[in-house]
């Protein structure tokens, strides 16, 4: 049978692309890998939008920036298709169903957390330990692959836990960028991008001054206003913009943020990251959850768009302002070099996190340890869903509490 030809340059409507991406959305389990996997198959295999070339050159655009990657691919795939409505587009079918899902989750917490059965939640949070722990694995086995960036990994956990705050985390970042120029220099020129410049370069200037600009511009607004709205925005922009890594790395920025302010418990807050494995679609949609469960009664499904909204938009800015450069970028040897020691610390930020606040809010007993041992096995060695392992700990949870 002859192949289908490749269809990259036929645009596709706004509405066609919301399609394509909303059942995405509502089917992709199992985490920023598994993602780009299901949209190789999608834009490669099955449409032909985009050859191996270009998709695995996307792939590599979006790994390179802060930010959930499969989001941003995402984001690239429908502003090459149908330009930046086609991103907008992309976004919101891949993100709005777990966004959703995870809104009303806190906001039926919120208002019928009494009704919840007894240890359900405590099953989720001692299934976050799990999470965690492979995503520690994996990424260290990937981005730690020698003694060098490993010594950058166990420096960064060991700092984070002596000072616990969000400027710790980044300074560490920034720290790991400047030893990772210094020691990891590449000795190769990459290729040349494949990627077709989707916009002009002004409107991708202008996205990067908007970006920094954003970054610099929030945190003074909000320690100068006692608007919560423009807190949140603050954090979950800053989060959204400076996490590197993929999505599991989120999580000791924003716990840093909306812990120790009491926006959220810590229960509550390990409670969510759990669930958040159990939906398809990103994990950054876990910001929504959070936004639905805010204390002082400012949970709503208002607060919820802020925070996903503020989370997403250096996504946007990102892709947008970096697409037209990246052949430039890829090619730098310091910048690549800088990126090695930020990826291994955030190895370190994400090892440290498993620590404070997953192991210690959810690990109580043997028993919770035995139960966080099965369920990593279940993921790592039997490799079953997520979604599976996060409702069959809550249920074990749940039974645990009720026979002892």
């Amino acid at each position: 049978m002859p192949s289908t030809p490749l269809d990259s340059y036929s645009p596709s409507s706004a509405w066609s692309i919301f399609l394509v991406f909303l059942r995405l959305g509502l089917t992709s389990f199992g985490g920023p890998v598994a993602h780009l996997g299901y949209f190789r198959d999608e834009f490669v295999g099955r449409r032909r939008w985009l050859d191996e070339a270009r998709y695995a050159d996307l792939v590599a655009l979006c790994q390179f920036l802060p930010g959930p990657a499969s989001s941003q691919v995402g984001i690239a795939v429908g502003l090459l298709r149908g330009g930046y409505a086609g991103s907008l587009a992309a976004w919101a079918g891949f993100t709005l169903p777990s966004a959703l899902a995870l809104t009303l989750f806190a906001l039926g917490i919120a208002n019928w957390g009494d009704a919840v059965p007894p240890g359900l939640l405590h099953g989720l949070k001692i299934v976050a330990v799990a999470v965690v722990a492979q995503a520690v694995w994996g990424m260290a086995r990937n981005l730690c692959t020698d003694g060098a960036r490993t010594t950058i990994a166990v420096l960064t956990a060991c700092l984070v836990l002596l000072l616990p705050n969000a400027w710790a985390q980044l300074g560490a970042i920034a720290l790991a960028g400047l030893i990772g120029r210094l020691l990891f220099r590449a000795a190769t020129k990459p290729p040349v991008s494949t990627i077709p410049p989707p916009a002009h370069r002004t409107v991708a200037a202008l996205s990067l001054l908007l970006f920094f600009a954003l970054l610099l511009v929030l945190p003074v607004l909000a320690s100068a206003s006692a608007i919560q709205w423009l807190a949140l925005l603050d954090t979950f922009y800053r989060a959204g913009a400076l996490v590197f890594g993929g999505g599991h790395v989120v999580l000791p920025l924003l716990q840093a943020e909306v812990v120790p302010n009491g926006w959220v418990t810590n229960d509550t807050f390990l409670a969510g990251y759990g669930a958040a494995q159990a939906v398809p679609g990103p994990l950054f949609t876990f910001s929504a959850f959070l936004g639905g469960s805010m204390n002082n009664g400012s949970g709503s499904v208002l607060s919820a768009a802020v925070c996903l909204v503020a989370v997403f938009i250096p996504s946007f800015l990102l892709v947008f302002g970096v697409m037209p450069f990246w052949d430039r970028l890829r090619a730098n040897r310091d910048v690549q070099a800088a990126l090695a020691g930020v990826n291994a610390a955030v190895v370190g930020l994400l090892l440290a996190a498993l620590y404070d606040p997953v192991w210690t809010s959810a690990i109580f007993s043997a028993t919770d340890f035995a139960l966080a041992l099965v369920a990593l096995a279940a993921l790592v060695v039997w490799k079953l869903p997520p979604w599976l392992v996060v409702l069959a700990g809550g249920i074990a949870g749940w039974a645990l509490t009720a026979l002892l």
